[in-house]
């Protein structure tokens, strides 16, 4: 369920004349090609071949408290070929998303893991009333130089797991809520992001749901330094002969994201999301920012085993 590439989902407002061009010439990553069969090959077993070996007996045999369920499926689109990039890469990914409901003890209907993004997977752990607390999981891929000619010199910036805390207040439809993610593994010293944001989700029709999400990400000064700014020894290595430049801790963008998810059967679902994100302040003034408009979307199918909602 991993992709380097996939974390904001982000072009320029401006650039519409070159996006035709750089999706034309879209480069798949070698390190998902891998994933991407794996996914493709569960895509072709269509919902005939798996309703035939996964027979609902078969599903509340294997999650008999009726609490537990697993989304599987696969997800294809595209986002930034880095943070700030004017250009763009295919990203697909295999998912596989626990879900649990805690029936009667729990005062929602809402699973109690989230799955917000690679990077950013929510678990409640504590649930009072409206209000969930728990911890966050997740993957970041960092970046390396050779993702555009703009990086060349500059060195990579190394992945790895993230942790964390969040806490979200829902008030169906709606709902707040704010995180806190740092990368533990990999480079460590890349400081941390403060995620707030305020979505909406409802059921349209019985088959379809809508969701929309607003959210902005303080940035710490560690964080800016890896990902914004130009120190001399890479100012003098700079390939593009970028600019000594200091990026300091902030608000670093503001994202809106729209999708929404079809029901085919009861456990059979498309999924599709749209996004936008605005880069701000030292994120949007960097030398290594080639567009303050980033854009990124896909489609996504999956299968759900054992209790579906």
């Amino acid at each position: 369920m991993i992709d380097r590439h996939e974390y904001a989902l982000s072009c320029d407002s401006q650039c519409n004349a070159d996006f035709g061009d750089t999706v034309g010439n879209l480069s798949i990553v070698a390190k998902i090609k891998s994933l991407a069969i794996l996914t493709g090959l569960l895509l072709s077993a269509g919902p005939g071949m798996a309703a035939d070996q996964f027979s609902d007996d078969a599903v509340a045999s294997a999650f008999p408290e009726a609490r537990w369920g697993v989304t599987v499926g696969g997800f294809a689109g595209f986002a930034p070929a880095y943070e700030g990039s004017d250009e763009y890469r295919f990203v697909g990914y295999p998912l596989i998303i626990p879900k649990y409901y805690g029936d009667n003890y729990d005062a929602l209907e809402a699973s109690r893991v989230t799955f917000k993004g690679i990077d950013d997977v929510r678990i409640t752990a504590l649930r009072f009333g409206q209000l969930d607390l728990g911890p966050v999981v997740g993957y970041s891929f960092g970046r390396d130089e050779d993702d555009a000619d703009l990086l060349t010199g500059l060195g990579d910036i190394d992945g790895g797991f993230n942790v964390g805390g969040f806490a979200a207040l829902r008030l169906a439809p709606f709902y707040v809520d704010a995180a806190y993610v740092t990368q533990i593994t990999g480079d460590t010293d890349l400081g941390h992001t403060i995620r707030i944001g305020a979505g909406w989700e409802d059921e349209i029709t019985e088959r379809l749901t809508g969701r929309a999400y607003l959210s902005t990400v303080y940035a710490s000064d560690d964080y800016m330094d890896a990902h914004f700014s130009i120190s001399p020894a890479q100012a003098a290595a700079s390939v593009a002969g970028l600019p000594v430049f200091d990026a300091e801790s902030g608000f670093k963008n503001v994202s809106l994201e729209i999708g929404g998810e079809y029901k085919l059967t009861e456990r059979w679902s498309v999924n599709s999301k749209l996004g936008y994100s605005r880069l701000l302040s030292d994120a949007s003034d960097s030398p290594v920012t080639a567009s303050k408009n980033q854009f990124s979307g896909g489609l996504g199918l999956t299968y759900t085993f054992g209790r579906t909602r």
